[in-house]
């Protein structure tokens, strides 16, 4: 399984929705980062990603998005091969 990574805020109800909805996939493993705590983590999710709001995901080097991004490609049924490449 690729690595994850989730920039995310610890008041962030899309980010516990997205880390719950990769634990129903499987995910064991969620690198977060908190774009709260470190204001240049936020610089820099934004320069990668052109987005200011979280969650912004990654698995492997695939930018998925946010949550909304997410659930379209869990119900198009492309978030499971994703996560199995």
């Amino acid at each position: 399984m690729p690595k994850v990574v989730m920039y995310a805020t610890g008041v962030c109800p899309y980010c516990v929705m997205a880390e719950k909805l990769l634990r129903q996939k499987g995910v064991e493993t969620i690198e977060k980062i908190r774009v709260d705590l470190d204001p240049a983590q936020r610089e820099q999710m934004m320069q990668q990603t052109g987005r200011r709001t979280v969650p912004q995901i990654y698995i492997g080097t695939t930018h998925v998005g946010g949550f909304d991004d997410l659930s379209a490609l869990d119900r198009a049924g492309q978030l499971e091969p994703l996560l199995r490449d």
